[in-house]
């Protein structure tokens, strides 16, 4: 993971929204709550909370494949910096081209579908009282969407490297599949490569999907024309939301220096 270099798009770190902003104050609260409770012992009250595959399946617990993106490992601090530092770098980004409605809604397809990854990958290859906790699945989720967004910005990869963040994206994608290969075979690591994998597959998807593409559009039922990719559809979301954002610094300085308030046309 990277900080944004100078090519990156928008070009100064960004402002996080609303959606980013909740994301990270309910994730941060709760690994502080986590943190104080397992070093006095009273960890177990956020263990229904966790992702169980058995108590999915025969407990019924059917709340964990969401629950579990809000805890985070609380025996360190990397688990939940990692997270977080993503998805301020790259959710707001996205927040800010979507809007906070269908971001949150990527965001959450793509934590739930990893969850649901989790849980066939442990029933078919074994391994279902294993607990998985953490936004990761989310979090690969948003990479993939920022690599098809903006798939030219420049990033430090591993805070020194610059890449574009297409190949930084297709780097990120092949050690989840590899990593998920080797945990296959029993090769463990405390990691669960099965979200990271599940996040970035389902988040491929769900952008190619009508679901994300079609925001509020009702006429799902009828045949339409195919028109431009998903790749064009955002470049050119975050082309008017720059045009906004644009006309609203203008209005600002109009005001200063005496130019009254511009034409109504140019209000959003």
């Amino acid at each position: 993971m990277g900080f944004p270099g100078r090519n990156f798009a928008p070009p100064t770190l960004p402002s996080a929204g609303q959606g980013v902003k909740m994301l990270l104050i309910v994730n941060s609260a709760l690994f502080l709550l986590g943190f104080v409770l397992a070093r006095g012992g009273g960890y177990g009250f956020l263990e229904p909370f966790m992702l169980v595959p058995r108590d999915v399946l025969t407990g019924f617990a059917l709340w964990q494949p969401f629950t579990y993106l809000f805890l985070h490992d609380p025996g360190g601090f990397s688990h939940i910096l990692f997270n977080m530092l993503a998805l301020y770098l790259f959710g707001s980004t996205l927040e800010g081209v979507w809007g906070t409605r269908r971001f949150l809604r990527f965001y959450f397809i793509c934590g739930i579908g990893a969850g649901l990854c989790v849980i066939a990958a442990n029933l078919f290859f074994g391994g279902l009282d294993t607990r998985t906790i953490g936004a990761s699945g989310a979090i690969y989720g948003l990479l993939i969407a920022f690599g098809v967004l903006f798939p030219e910005a420049t990033i430090l990869f591993m805070f020194i490297f610059p890449m574009k963040a297409k190949y930084f994206v297709a780097i990120i994608g092949a050690i989840a599949f590899l990593s998920s290969m080797s945990a296959s075979t029993g090769a463990g690591s405390g990691v669960s490569h099965f979200a990271h994998l599940g996040g970035f597959v389902v988040g491929w998807f769900a952008l190619r999907s009508r679901f994300m593409a079609g925001a509020g559009s009702g006429a799902r039922s009828r045949p339409r024309p195919r028109g431009p990719g998903i790749a064009e559809t955002l470049r050119q979301q975050y082309k008017d939301w720059k045009l906004r954002r644009a006309k609203k610094k203008f209005q600002v300085y109009l005001r200063k220096h005496g130019g009254g308030n511009p034409p109504d046309r140019w209000v959003n």
